[in-house]
């Protein structure tokens, strides 16, 4: 059976180009095929003022879409000659198509921001909706935060499911690529009115600790010879991964954590660290077993 691919959504915007230039070097290490995919949508007003969303206003505009993502990946494919690339022109809705196309996928890489997105802002929109919707590991890369080339794989572990498999996906990643491994728990006291006399922070961070090691030890079993340290702070966990970023290559989170809302498919942590952090992001959620490899 075909390897997943490694998809990348691609609109020629200097995100998109770091997202590909990422995808590429991950194919290298892995072996596995790289999907280019663009996905554009037009729309059009025809009377009385009905709008509608169509895939592309004529066939020229549609030829030229096609020639720029032909061009795109036999550029690809002459930077990185032992990688498989192929390019998908993909009518509709970008976050629609790129969600589509996950299900099939091993990873999707996406820049942080694309051409139809604002300049002031940190994260476009279509990277927030398909790390949110995908159906596989999403990695949001930022053309000006390109992440230590020889730091640590970071990941956010906090005992939820999607932090569980969080930690595996980092594991393996820090396998392959011979890194060492971050693990970093965070844990604040709530901002309340009232709260016990006699907090012990120092007896409660050895508590978070020792919890998180023999969880780290339980999973680590597949990846022995991964150097693992493990870092318990007192502090928000979007801020301590934050922090952790500057000075990491990748930093893993689940989707959601233990303080997040069932219905959200995204957490507040997640969104966060996607903003703000110095170095390339997974987001990962368990996802149904597959025969696909």
């Amino acid at each position: 059976m075909a390897e997943r691919p490694i998809l990348v959504g691609y609109d020629h915007s200097p995100g998109s180009e770091a997202a590909l230039g990422w995808a590429l070097d991950e194919a290298a290490r892995t072996g596995r095929p790289v999907l280019v995919a663009h996905a554009s949508e037009w729309l059009t007003i025809s009377p009385p003022v009905i709008i509608g969303a169509q895939p592309w206003p004529d066939e020229r505009a549609r030829e030229g879409a096609q020639e720029a993502l032909d061009a795109a990946v036999a550029a690809a494919s002459e930077r990185r000659s032992g990688v498989v690339v192929r390019g998908v022109l993909a009518d509709g809705p970008p976050t629609q198509r790129l969600t589509e196309l996950s299900r099939s996928a091993h990873l999707a890489v996406l820049g942080n921001r694309g051409h139809g997105g604002f300049s002031g802002l940190l994260l476009g929109s279509t990277s927030v909706t398909v790390t949110a919707h995908a159906h596989c590991p999403v990695v949001v890369v930022r053309d000006d935060e390109p992440g230590v080339a020889t730091g640590d794989v970071v990941v956010g572990v906090d005992g939820s499911p999607d932090s569980v498999t969080a930690l595996d996906f980092a594991l393996d990643t820090a396998a392959e690529r011979d890194a060492p491994l971050l693990v970093v728990g965070a844990w604040n006291i709530p901002s309340v009115p009232w709260r016990p006399p006699g907090v012990d922070t120092e007896q409660m961070s050895a508590t978070e600790r020792r919890g998180l090691e023999q969880l780290v030890e339980e999973r680590r079993r597949r990846h022995a010879a991964v150097a693992v340290r493990t870092e318990v702070v007192v502090d928000s966990p979007a801020h301590a991964l934050t922090q952790a970023s500057a000075r990491a290559r990748l930093l893993v989170v689940g989707s959601r954590g233990r303080g997040g809302l069932r219905g959200l498919l995204l957490g507040s942590v997640s969104q966060q660290v996607l903003h703000h952090a110095r170095c390339p992001v997974v987001v990962v959620r368990e996802r149904p077993a597959d025969p696909a490899t």
